[in-house]
């Protein structure tokens, strides 16, 4: 997988701190470079194929969570493997399947043979086990598990087929128009594609609109199943 994605997932946890970038107190040093210089409307609006500020990536984008506003953005529309950021859509999802009150925190999901056999990031879901909502998003946000994201896709949709064809309808009204997806879990498949202009409209849309979800990102360390868990940097593997 791409180092660009690992550059996407650092401004998408910058973008879960409430605040405006450019707003924080003037005497704070964000870097040696003049932000307030090489960051500006001219720079913003370039045909996005410059690079001014030498990032080493791919593709990037900065937005602003409140105004949308983009302050820094480079091949932002280029489609690349997502690998495990595709589940800030299978998270987007089951927030909203929580507020629209088909299922809750407490909702017992069981895990599949499908589920169980996913590999990668996981947390070994048995299929004699179910575990709560609350539960499987820890595991999701914490570990990216990808049978619990599979459990709960399964849950939803009633397969994982349907599953990500509501991701892909979703991703239609937000406007991620660089994005196909082709599962719940983000394991390399062709035709499985997101750009960083669309991760940065979903994550937006993810903390405006269910700004509990950082009860969840925000965890370093917790417990499931009697044991820790642990936030781990993110691996190549999903």
């Amino acid at each position: 997988m791409k180092k660009t994605f690992i550059l996407f997932l650092s401004f998408i946890l910058i973008l879960t701190i409430p605040l405006t970038v450019l707003g924080i107190a003037s005497d704070y040093t964000w870097s040696t470079l003049d932000l307030t210089k090489e960051v500006s409307s001219e720079i913003v609006s370039d045909a996005d194929n410059s690079n001014p500020l030498n990032l080493d990536c791919g593709a990037c984008i900065l937005m602003e969570q409140k105004t949308g506003q983009i302050l820094y953005s480079y091949n932002a529309h280029e489609s690349l493997l997502p690998a495990s950021v595709t589940k800030l859509m299978s998270i987007y999802l089951i927030m909203e399947a929580i507020s629209q009150g088909k299922i809750n925190l407490d909702t017992q999901i069981p895990c599949s043979e499908n589920a169980s056999s996913m590999g990668g990031s996981q947390i070994w879901l048995d299929t004699r086990e179910t575990l709560s909502v609350n539960d499987m998003l820890k595991a999701i946000c914490i570990v990216s598990a990808n049978d619990c994201v599979t459990a709960m896709a399964e849950c939803i949709g009633g397969t994982e087929e349907n599953f990500v064809n509501m991701m892909n309808q979703k991703a239609k009204e937000l406007g991620m128009n660089d994005t196909t997806f082709k599962n719940c879990h983000g394991i390399d498949e062709d035709g499985h594609v997101m750009s960083a202009y669309d991760i940065a409209i979903l994550s937006r849309e993810l903390l405006n609109n269910f700004p509990e979800v950082t009860q969840y990102t925000t965890i370093y360390m917790d417990s499931l199943r009697d044991r820790k868990i642990k936030f781990s940097k993110y691996k190549q593997t999903c």
